[in-house]
């Protein structure tokens, strides 16, 4: 019958330091320092070779639009999350990706759109190295406080308790989540299972729950979480019953087993909720949501990359034998076949019953093939597969005829990737799952984050992954 006292004290942390507000005042504080990065440079830069700051309102305006940008961009990787905040390798990985490929498409925009005149190349390079070092620079500044602060319980302003079955306290990672969350558990009162399964529990443990409730209005307690088996229904009514006297919410924390399906997105049915499992295929109205997405995505695209297309076209015929285009059949909604559009990037054209995949330093690949592959270019004639409605932009990534046959017979649900189109970029290929496949074991997960997305389909989860691809095409190791 262990008890912990993780603290006693009343000193607490400003009310203001929430983990919410703390995430917030960090995206803040990046566009903040692109803004005064874009306008220092650009006035500094022309002061010293025109000897005025003209178009400042204009730089003033790019500047803005670049940090709505860069923000929204980590956004959508979650890097405000506490976790990724202390996480000073993985943050200065994410942040100077993520600038440099916004830049690379904020440029490629306006050449396209043919205001790239307006902006002094001076300009635009050292606003790129200043932002980046001042970004930079911040970011293991507020790395280094933010651990600093979470070791020292700076976040946790929510005084709680806990009372939770013998074991489980250390064995989930319940009481760290708490808090980082901004929850100080200052007591857990561990109960062993066989005295949780007791129908005496109360009667033998009075004497104990009196003297938490004790504490708990001492101390100001603000909450209480319960962490045990969700099976032991008896114990929890009783604890809930014993814990009336106190005018306190009672948060059951999910354990490991309902903590797995409640990952799901809950339904209504009837005067109850489930966890949907396996929704059923999107609906007229959200194929119509989807494709009109497809055809206005896929047709900005191929404007914006039409010269890139064009230049790739020219040096595959310069640099090898052999057509632009490559060819290959796969398997698309419902199972149908189609062919494939990509730029050549090998000396050879499989499409057959055996197929061997793109390995590390393989000897087919062109020269300018491993490039191509390397930054995605290869990818881009699939948008004309995305406008002739054989894939979507994103989706689970269609594999060959040959490999989809035998992942189907390895893998059971395998073939549930077929429920929607594939897609240019997918869930798994922003996770990290992209490239060769060395075991069955990175096949299987990435199976599974293709089915996640399909059973949690929204516009505005194909727009995140978007642009997680966009900020993780070039720093991807797997591309090959």
């Amino acid at each position: 019958m262990a008890e912990q006292i993780a603290s006693t004290s009343t000193s607490f942390s400003p009310s203001w330091l929430r983990p919410a507000v703390v995430e917030r005042s960090m995206a803040v504080v990046d566009a903040a320092l692109i803004v005064v990065s874009g306008i220092g440079c650009a006035v500094g830069y022309l002061l010293l070779t025109a000897g005025l700051a003209g178009k400042a309102d204009v730089y003033a305006a790019a500047s803005v639009l670049v940090a709505v940008n860069f923000v929204l961009l980590n956004v959508v990787q979650q890097g405000y999350r506490l976790r990724t905040i202390t996480d000073l390798p993985r943050t200065l990985r994410m942040t100077t990706a993520t600038w440099t490929a916004l830049f690379g498409a904020l440029i490629a925009i306006a050449f396209t759109m043919k205001v790239s005149e307006e902006f002094s190349r001076g300009t635009t390079i050292s606003f790129y190295l200043v932002g980046l070092a001042a970004l930079l620079a911040w970011k293991t500044v507020a790395a280094r406080w933010t651990a600093n602060s979470l070791r020292n319980g700076a976040f946790a302003n929510g005084r709680a308790i806990m009372i939770a079955e013998f074991g489980l306290a250390t064995s989930s990672n319940a009481v760290d989540e708490l808090g980082q969350h901004g929850y100080r558990l200052m007591r857990i009162m561990e109960i062993p299972g066989r005295q949780l399964a007791s129908p005496l529990l109360l009667s033998s443990l009075a004497p104990r729950f009196e003297e938490l409730i004790a504490y708990a209005r001492e101390n100001r307690v603000e909450h209480i979480f319960l962490l045990m088996n969700w099976s032991r229904q008896h114990a929890i009514e009783s604890i809930l019953d014993v814990l009336k006297i106190l005018p306190l919410p009672v948060h059951l924390v999910p354990d490991a087993t309902t903590a797995r399906f409640l990952r799901y997105p809950l339904v209504g049915t009837g005067n109850t909720f489930a966890a949907e499992l396996r929704r059923a295929p999107l609906t007229s109205r959200e194929r119509a949501v989807k494709r009109a997405l497809d055809l206005t995505g896929a047709s900005l695209a191929l404007l914006v990359f039409a010269p890139v297309m064009l230049v790739t076209a020219i040096l595959i015929k310069l640099t090898s034998q052999g057509p632009v285009f490559f060819r290959q059949t796969r398997h698309g909604f419902g199972g149908r076949a189609f062919r494939i559009f990509k730029f050549r990037t090998m000396r050879v054209l499989e499409d057959g019953p055996t197929i061997q995949q793109a390995q590390k330093n393989d000897p087919r690949v062109t020269p300018i093939g491993k490039w191509l592959r390397k930054t995605s270019i290869d990818e881009l004639p699939q948008l004309l597969n995305v406008l002739k409605g054989d894939m979507s932009l994103v989706g689970p990534r269609p594999h060959a005829a040959a490999h989809n046959t035998e992942y189907e017979q390895i893998i059971g649900n395998y073939a549930f990737r077929h429920h929607v189109k594939p897609g240019i970029t997918g869930w798994a290929q922003v996770n990290g799952y992209r490239g060769e496949i060395r075991a069955i074991e990175l096949m299987q997960k990435r199976v599974e984050l293709d089915i996640w997305y399909i059973n949690n389909w929204a516009v505005r989860l194909d727009l995140k992954i978007l642009l997680l691809t966009v900020a993780t095409s070039l720093r991807d190791p797997n591309a090959y």
